[in-house]
């Protein structure tokens, strides 16, 4: 199979799964925003040290924000906008949007 092939399956692929845009509170009060197809397994990761440079150095308290998606273009989309908040504005979605419940 060439590659373009496999590139348009896995895209295809990509386009049934939901996908969740998530922001990490972490060890020294910063935030971590990201993308994934589980958050679950994400959080685990960044937990572990594996997941991003960033976590890595910042260190991981928990995760206080998850929403979902339906592509993952939608999502990245998602991602920039938060990413491009100042704290104020992410602090405001974090306590408004989201009870910390799954």
């Amino acid at each position: 199979m060439s590659s373009i092939l496999r590139a348009k399956s896995r895209s295809s692929l990509y386009k049934n799964w939901k996908w969740y845009v998530y922001i990490i509170e972490c060890l020294d009060g910063t935030y971590y925003t990201g993308v994934t197809w589980k958050p679950h397994a994400r959080f685990d990761q960044h937990s572990s040290g594996l997941g991003s440079r960033y976590t890595s150095k910042h260190g991981v308290r928990k995760l206080v924000y998850v929403e979902e998606h339906d592509d993952l273009e939608t999502a990245r989309r998602r991602e920039k906008q938060i990413k491009d908040w100042n704290r104020r504005k992410k602090q405001n979605l974090i306590s408004r949007e989201w009870s910390g419940q799954w």
